[in-house]
């Protein structure tokens, strides 16, 4: 982490704006379902409160594309900000217009602003300079603590940090730190687990994983393509035809490197794509016709078990199975109570696996909850992420 933090630059009495990640679920009442991305914003917040700052707070909140659509507005957010914070967050009327500046220009020490989903604005996604600049006539110093979005160059995200001082918040610094240390030094053994439906969403994170881990176990959908690639019929599972030679190549890169490479042995087959379809559990070698794989087998959670008991470092991206059917969140379940079981560093990379561990109730198990999917993935994969490289160096 070579990056600036709010640590290392004055900010007493500074007007900031910050890029959190508020990116939240909500039920069909808009009722926040889970406040971990608000949550994990707190420290940085926090810490600015200290300091005597005027608070300019950032989100963009699914995908509206441009347009202003009151589902995606980021007045629940504001709400449960008040309440965690216990103090007042105005919610701006709109982002960078009328509203938003005359609440930005008002501002006084220690008082906190939240401006409307930043995704209502066409500029944003296309990262148009007008609207950074826009953004940053309002604050003084730019603090990006939005990892999940660290990967994407947005206005808010990167093309800001032209026009102001740029540092990291808390909790980009704890996740780079906690995702640098498990990937760069690890206690070793050090086994990964990486699950998911596509080998080729991940092609690059095993190809770079291949050079660092002792062990690497494949789960999700995506270990059909290696059954496939040495060819074995894989009924009517997930498998892309395209992709055998790389599965292929992907297993002798291990072999070279000396990385004790793991697929299932068996696997839970169903009839189709419901949650009470009728399955069966099957050698990887005998999956039949017209049936689906959807969960790795009773023999392969043993086996990842105890590989998973020998381990000292465990990084694990993407559900081993579609644990959102109960009959298949069997095999994820069963490595998140081994996660939580074991002596050693556990990192879960975001996305689905963070939703599988946090519907097993084991969240607090874990040593780290990547907050950012795709953002965690490309950082794994070594790839440089937009809203990282723009802050200042130490």
């Amino acid at each position: 982490m070579n990056k600036k933090t709010v640590r290392d630059i004055d900010l007493k009495g500074k007007k900031v704006i910050v890029r959190c990640d508020f990116n939240v679920p909500q039920d069909e009442n808009g009722n926040i379902t889970d406040n971990r991305r608000i949550v994990s914003a707190l420290p940085t917040i926090q810490y600015l409160l200290e300091q005597n700052c005027k608070i300019i707070l950032c989100s963009h909140l699914g995908r509206p594309k441009g347009e202003v659509k009151p589902e995606f507005s980021l007045a629940p957010v504001a709400k449960e900000l008040s309440r965690l914070l216990d103090q007042e967050v105005k919610l701006a009327k709109d982002v960078v217009g009328e509203d938003a500046t005359r609440l930005a220009n008002e501002l006084k020490e220690k008082e906190v602003i939240l401006l409307e989903n930043v995704r209502f604005e066409k500029g944003e996604e296309k990262n148009d300079p007008e609207l950074a600049k826009k953004f940053a006539q309002m604050a003084e110093v730019f603090v990006n603590d939005a990892f999940g979005t660290a990967h994407r160059a947005h206005a808010s995200t990167a093309g800001i940090a032209d026009y102001l001082p740029a540092v990291s918040g808390f909790l980009i610094e704890k996740e780079l730190n906690f995702l640098g240390e498990t990937v760069n030094n690890p206690k070793r053994p050090f086994v990964a687990i990486l699950g998911g439906k596509k080998v080729s969403d991940k092609i690059g994170v095993i190809d770079s994983l291949l050079e660092k881990v002792d062990t690497l176990m494949i789960g999700g959908a995506m270990a059909y393509t290696f059954f496939r690639s040495m060819g074995y019929s894989v009924g009517n599972s997930i498998c892309e035809e395209d992709k055998l030679d790389l599965a292929q190549s992907l297993m002798k890169k291990a072999e070279e490197k000396g990385v004790k490479f793991m697929l299932p042995v068996d696997t839970k087959v169903g009839k189709e794509f419901s949650k009470d379809t009728e399955s069966k559990i099957v050698k990887y070698t005998e999956i039949p016709d017209g049936w689906e794989g959807f969960d790795i087998g009773t023999e392969t959670i043993e086996m990842y078990k105890k590989e998973l008991q020998k381990a000292a470092t465990v990084l694990w991206n993407g559900p081993v199975g579609l644990f959102e059917f109960d009959q298949f969140a069997v095999g994820t379940n069963e490595i998140a109570k081994t996660l939580a079981e074991i002596d050693a560093v556990t990192v879960i990379g975001g996305g689905d696996s963070a939703a599988a561990i946090e519907k097993a109730g084991l969240s607090d198990k874990m040593t780290h909850i990547s907050t950012g999917g795709g953002a965690s993935l490309e950082f794994l994969e070594g790839k440089k992420l937009p809203g990282i490289e723009c802050l200042m160096d130490k």
